[in-house]
């Protein structure tokens, strides 16, 4: 194994781990170094299909991106994707496993980390260098034993390590003191300093604390990045309500188990999009269009939907002429009914769909994962769509007959009602098309759409990225430190 491997690792989840990966990968990439981005556990309902046709996460397709490279399964071995508060689909080399509660896994972990070792040596084996993320803080005590996410990884590959931490919540010194503290003897000497993430404000005035950090660790800090605001790249999970008040109204409830919401992100950079994600506890606002997203436990979704009212808030919506999308499980719950025999996204059983495309759908244990191309049957029926298929459902019934998509490989996608008004789709990215994106919104009411290339927006995002890296941190001194192993 001959790359050089840096991992970065943080104070806590959410503290830039993800970004600062992306934007070290296209630093090196600049550089002429051929670099791949690796987290070896990653929990996160947003996931992407890998080139090789596994499921990784959403954060390691956009980092392959920034390195230039197309995305693997080795890039992300184990993905968890929660379906309760205890419980987990498991997901090896990009294909699901079988779900483990918490205690399950923590015992499965010996097994994974052969699996994730074996990845990381075939990309060893294949790239320059390797931008490792860790997953949340390496210093959860509880998570210590058999780890495989963090500190457990970097003894087990002998790689440096550097802490991020996020200014922005506060006590940032006690973040990477109190981290370093709770750190063992062996991991502590792996640490070779940190990045302080989304500073706002003057520079100067944190310079004594700066200096003060490095002589009480003796760890050098490498800089410190700013809030960059209005960054658009693709979140690993959180959802940003969003809102602007102006323009088409687009409403989608956050789910209690919602996924690839990733999906919207098109949507909520549109100029001519007011989109919202509304708490299930809320009053949802009248609006043009509502989505109902994909979901990792359809069933318990939609019958907390249910509970608050979402089904005559649907039907009063569709009652004034608004329209309805439904993505992924939101299909399905479009749909008549929802068999889960095996217990694939919760207890065994069924439920009844709000029923307004004649259409059912058994949830299998084979998932279906493919990257696909195709038109879209709205309109002339000529609009190019892109997008990806994550699901193990399968839908059948007479609503088929109507398709929402005719896709390159022969197969036809989706639903759409007789009215016009509802139609679903299992192609997550959909919004990423822009001509899809443009015939989508005039479907919703919004005649003339401004063209909006996500793919673009998401190219400039990194290189801004790169751009921050480049002018707010020490660079050769950071990446001197992935050049050997850690001692």
């Amino acid at each position: 194994m001959s790359a050089r491997t840096l991992m970065v690792q943080g104070t806590s989840s959410d503290a830039g781990k993800s970004t600062l990966v992306a934007g070290l990968c296209r630093v090196l990439r600049r550089r002429g170094v051929r670099v791949a981005p690796f987290k070896p556990q990653n929990m996160a309902l947003n996931s992407a299909v890998a080139a090789d046709g596994g499921e990784i996460g959403r954060a390691q397709a956009l980092q392959a991106q920034a390195a230039g490279i197309a995305p693997s399964s080795d890039m992300n071995p184990i993905l968890l994707k929660p379906n309760s508060d205890t419980g987990a689909q498991v997901i090896v080399h990009g294909r699901a496993l079988s779900n483990m509660d918490a205690r399950a896994y923590h015992d499965y972990k010996r097994v994974a980390r052969d699996a994730v070792l074996a990845s990381y040596a075939r990309l060893a084996a294949q790239y320059e260098a390797i931008v490792v993320e860790g997953a949340g803080s390496p210093a959860e005590i509880n998570l210590r034993a058999h780890d495989i996410a963090n500190m457990g990884f970097a003894e087990a590959v002998d790689c440096p390590v550097i802490l991020i931490a996020d200014i922005d919540r506060g006590g940032v010194f006690a973040q990477l003191v109190g981290t370093l503290a709770l750190l063992s003897a062996s991991e502590r000497a792996r640490v070779r300093g940190f990045v302080i993430n989304r500073f706002r404000g003057d520079a100067a005035l944190l310079e004594p604390g700066l200096r003060w950090l490095e002589a009480q660790t003796g760890l050098p800090v490498y800089g410190v990045l700013p809030y960059l605001h209005g960054l658009a790249l693709d979140a690993e999970d959180a959802l940003d309500a969003g809102g602007s008040g102006d323009g088409l109204r687009v409403v989608v409830p956050a789910l209690p188990h919602i996924s690839n919401h990733t999906d919207f992100d098109a949507l909520r950079a549109h100029p001519q999009v007011d989109f919202r994600y509304v708490g299930l506890l809320q009053t949802p606002p009248p609006a043009d269009l509502v989505i109902l997203p994909g979901s990792k436990a359809v069933c318990s979704d939609l019958a907390q939907l249910r509970a608050q009212g979402w089904d005559a808030y649907l039907r009063r919506h569709l009652r004034y002429g608004g329209r309805v999308l439904g993505i992924c499980g939101g299909l399905q719950m479009l749909g008549a009914r929802i068999d889960d025999p095996l217990g694939l996204e919760g207890p065994p059983g069924a439920a009844d769909g709000f029923g307004w495309l004649a259409l059912t759908t058994r949830l299998a244990a084979d998932k279906q994962l493919r990257n696909v191309a195709g038109h879209l049957c709205l309109g002339d029926g000529a609009t190019p769509v892109r997008g990806y298929e994550i699901h193990a459902g399968v839908s059948a019934g007479p609503a088929l007959a109507q398709p929402f998509a005719q896709l390159a490989d022969g197969r036809a996608d989706g639903a759409r009602s007789d009215d016009g008004q509802i139609a679903g789709t299992y192609l997550h990215g959909l919004f990423d098309t822009p001509a899809a994106c443009t015939a989508l919104l005039a479907w919703a009411g919004l005649a003339e759409a401004a063209p909006l290339d996500r793919e673009a927006l998401r190219e400039a995002a990194i290189e801004r990225l790169a751009d921050a890296l480049e002018t707010h941190l020490d660079l050769p001194r950071l990446l001197a430190a992935c050049s050997g192993a850690a001692s």
